[in-house]
């Protein structure tokens, strides 16, 4: 019993904050028969996977307005900067995964480090992430459908209220197709991506033809005034500083690179099928690794093709396109195009959105903060019931609420995620330095350092209003937790001395979780 009494065993069953979740007791829950995931997924569905959830409609879209109304030419630095900070987390996921390859990605890997509180929270904060992306992508997926149609939108009225039938027929199809089983799911994405990809590589080398050089100079255009919002529309960078906004030159660059690190967002989603994994230990890290480093090329690519077909100042307003550049040049059958390339990238985002949701509210219903049932496989070895009731969450979602200013609410998230992940690193190597670790971040503490202060910086750079909003989800989740998931833990009823139970009884129910609480 002197495991128990330990004052970290202690301060654990008391206060039920820091309740640790060992690595070992995490891997022993995948084996349990009512609740295993199917282990299906190589190297190559991962990286599959994580080219299909980030290459999306920003590829098509986001260049040609940062191009032109942020950051000029220099817009494909930008893109470098922010790939080089989501690189510093991919190392610090690629750790973590192949050192825990359990489903759940950051609330996984933060049980095992921070504590249930902190995991917790950090899967309330997943939840939004993913639940609102695949939303809100969604209803950008019916736009293009219905321009690719010919309709003026799938928007129809229903009782006096709007329902876009256009979002709901996408989730509902990919929502069935994820209950099917995840091999499927990545084999129908990986035909997807490759049309993607195909476009944007048409793209690339068409354009290369019409590329003149004087278009990229100056690479960094000089920096002008820029409108910014005042109150709680501006960035909080500004709010906390009193700095007036401006576009163009060196701050014009760092600002372009918040706004692009967002075209990046989802190659997390990749850590969240860890347990689904033939062998993780070395097909994680080159999925997270691998899909990156494409991505990276790719938007990197565009980048250059489309400021030098056009001077940057064609590409300024809110409507710039990447067909915007093509058009000038009279290439007409480019809208189609991207259209076509547009559908296919966001109906693998959404797909990959909704396998990282089920994932994450898979892992946390195992462990009992959300209803155990929930948490049941079947003979499909899938997760069907949370399947369906994320599915038809993000379909209501979808088809009556628009979404607006709530998509940056999806990149709070997902940054609040990476710090989380880059701290947890560092911690887990001095709790836990047994640990057989299938991949290791080089030169620790300085790389998580360097990618926790990267994901601060972009944070920053969004608005006080999403940040209040983040601020209000997350107190809802603390009233979620006390209410129901403290209460419910398993990893708290094992831990919680029980009335008539003899110390050997308690001691196997304690399990591995308690000798983490040695030598403390």
């Amino acid at each position: 019993m002197a495991d128990h009494e330990s004052p970290g065993g202690a301060a654990a069953r008391r206060t039920g904050l820091r309740r640790i979740k060992s690595v070992e007791q995490s891997i022993a829950d995948t084996d349990e028969p009512d609740s295993k995931l199917r282990k299906d997924l190589t190297a190559w569905d991962l990286t599959v996977f994580g080219v299909a959830v980030v290459v999306g409609a920003g590829i098509f879209t986001l260049t040609a307005r940062t191009a032109g109304n942020v950051a000029g030419p220099s817009v494909s630095l930008a893109f470098v900067l922010a790939a080089i900070a989501c690189g510093l987390a991919a190392l610090c996921y690629a750790e973590f995964a192949s050192t825990v390859p359990v489903a759940g990605s950051a609330y996984t890997f933060s049980y095992a480090t921070f504590g249930e509180f902190v995991a917790w929270i950090i899967g309330w904060d997943l939840i939004l992430e993913f639940a609102l992306a695949a939303s809100v992508v969604a209803k950008g997926w019916s736009l293009y459908l219905a321009d690719v149609i010919g309709a003026e939108s799938t928007v129809v009225q229903i009782g006096g209220v709007d329902f876009d039938w256009g979002a709901v027929l996408l989730i509902a199809a990919l929502t069935s197709l994820l209950v099917t089983g995840t091999k499927l799911s990545s084999r129908v994405s990986a035909a997807i991506t490759a049309i993607k990809v195909f476009v944007v590589l048409l793209v690339i080398v068409v354009g290369a033809f019409y590329i003149t050089g004087s278009n990229y100079s100056p690479y960094i255009p000089p920096s002008q005034p820029g409108e910014t919002g005042e109150g709680i529309h501006q960035s909080l960078f500004s709010f906390l500083t009193g700095a007036g906004g401006s576009t163009f030159g060196w701050y014009g660059l760092l600002a372009a690179a918040s706004l692009v690190f967002f075209a990046f967002i989802g190659f997390d989603v990749v850590a969240t099928t860890a347990e689904e994994t033939k062998n993780p230990q070395k097909a994680l890290p080159r999925g997270i690794l691998g899909s990156l480093a494409i991505v990276t090329v790719l938007y990197v690519a565009v980048t250059l093709v489309l400021t030098g077909m056009v001077n940057y100042t064609e590409l300024s307003g809110e409507d710039s396109t990447l067909a915007t550049a093509f058009e000038f040049h009279g290439i007409t059958w480019a809208q189609w195009v991207i259209n076509l390339g547009a559908l296919a990238g966001l109906t693998t985002v959404v797909m990959v959105m909704l396998l990282g949701q089920t994932r994450v509210a898979f892992a946390m219903s195992r462990d009992g903060l959300l209803p155990t049932p929930l948490a049941h496989t079947g003979k499909r070895g899938t997760p069907v019931r949370i399947t369906l009731i994320v599915g038809v969450i993000s379909g209501t979602l979808a088809a009556f609420f628009p979404m607006g200013t709530l998509e940056e609410m999806v990149n709070i998230g997902t940054l609040f995620a990476f710090v989380l992940v880059c701290i947890g690193v560092v911690v887990l190597r001095r709790t836990r330095p047994d640990l057989e670790r299938g991949f290791r971040v080089p030169w620790v503490p300085l790389i998580p350092i360097l990618a926790v202060l990267a994901c601060l910086w972009l944070m920053l750079n969004l608005s006080v209003e999403t940040w209040i909003r983040f601020v209000v989800w997350m107190a809802i989740g603390v009233v979620v937790y006390f209410a129901y998931g403290r209460r419910h833990s398993l990893v708290g009823k094992r831990q919680r001395p029980q009335p008539g139970v003899e110390s050997e009884a308690l001691d196997h129910l304690g399990g591995p979780d308690e000798p983490r609480h040695r030598g403390k």
